[in-house]
């Protein structure tokens, strides 16, 4: 019986030893704005500004592309997005906020969206599957995200060879709910990732910056952080 006992508990201290440690990333060295709700503005005021459509030019976005809408919200990209990649592309709607999940995913059922699908992430991962999207789009959120360099480095890894993160923010202080282009370049940088378009957007402080896959994702130890 000891010798049982003692077998059992030598096996679970290995399995104890085998279980992969947590990777541990920098913390932001910068301001985070808290989540202030899932709504940014109504939807018939962005839509009066053109923004959705202006974006998604600027952006590249074509019939049967695959696209993951991040912090998606209330959907109000998603929606938009399912009519322009059309019935031969997806949209993947995340969100890390599950009464919004539910709520965007009864909204997609009720709008009959059969192109979109749902999905709960996490504050530092949004759960993307690997190399699926051609755009992953960081919509007025990105100023919001606690970690951004464990965000980074899960969520890159969602991107398609070729494929683009868009960020659309405001050129502002992060207090301000804004991210300064020059934060964000950084920290993209120390994840790999290269702008390849800038656009200030009609009517305002807001920016589209669009980032390729420019090296290979770092070891979360090997990441520079960013001072703000």
């Amino acid at each position: 019986m000891w010798n049982r006992a003692a077998a059992l508990a030598a096996l679970l201290l290995v399995s104890c030893r085998e279980q992969p440690r947590r990777p541990e990333f920098p913390p932001a060295q910068r301001d985070v704005a808290p989540i202030v709700g899932e709504a940014f503005s109504t939807e018939d005021a962005r839509d009066r500004l053109g923004e959705a459509e202006e974006v998604m030019q600027l952006a590249g976005v074509r019939q049967g592309m695959w696209v993951a809408d991040v912090g998606a919200g209330e959907g109000y990209y998603t929606v938009r997005l399912a009519r322009v990649v059309g019935p031969k592309g997806r949209v993947l709607a995340e969100d890390i906020v599950p009464e919004v999940r539910d709520a965007l995913s009864d909204r997609v059922q009720r709008e009959r969206l059969d192109n979109v699908a749902v999905k709960l992430g996490t504050a530092d991962n949004p759960m993307l599957p690997s190399q699926s999207f051609d755009r992953v789009f960081l919509v007025h959120m990105y100023h919001e995200v606690q970690s951004p360099y464990a965000f980074l480095w899960h969520m890159r890894e969602g991107v398609k060879q070729g494929g683009l993160v868009v960020v659309v923010d405001a050129n502002r202080p992060v207090k301000q709910h804004g991210m300064p282009p020059e934060q964000l370049k950084c920290e993209f940088a120390a994840l790999g990732l290269k702008p390849v378009k800038f656009s200030m957007l009609a009517g305002g402080d807001v920016y589209l910056m669009a980032f390729g896959l420019a090296a290979p994702r770092p070891l979360p130890q090997q990441i520079e952080p960013c001072k703000a």
